[in-house]
């Protein structure tokens, strides 16, 4: 196990097989709205990112499109579509509006999120 895996303080949300491929779920994280997802193309993978979209004021990008923008891996929010890259948070049409990103990982089939 790296030492990040060993100094954060990670936190069980779910099972893998909880999370439709290509799609996202909440989970509440220490009081927070995380928007986890598991993207499977080919190599399954989870991300977790804030649920709050703040060009909506809503917590809504669990339910949003999972796809990609150029190299990037997003998504979609369900309300106005902007893109938030998984990885970063970063909102790509209004930066200032990005989100945070948290660390996920997937052991012995169960999700793991650092908070």
């Amino acid at each position: 196990m790296s030492n990040e895996h060993r100094q954060a303080d990670w936190v069980p949300v779910c099972t893998l097989n909880d999370i439709v491929p290509n799609t996202g779920v909440c989970a509440l994280v220490k009081g927070e709205q995380v928007a986890v997802f598991h993207v499977d193309d080919g190599d399954a993978r989870v991300y977790a990112i804030g649920n709050y979209d703040p060009n909506s004021h809503a917590a809504v990008l669990s339910r949003g499109l999972v796809g990609s923008f150029g190299e990037r891996v997003v998504v979609a929010s369900p309300i106005y579509k902007h893109h938030f890259d998984l990885s970063t948070g970063e909102c790509i049409e209004a930066p200032q509006h990005s989100v945070n990103a948290f660390p996920a990982r997937v052991e012995n089939g169960q999700v793991w999120i650092a908070a």
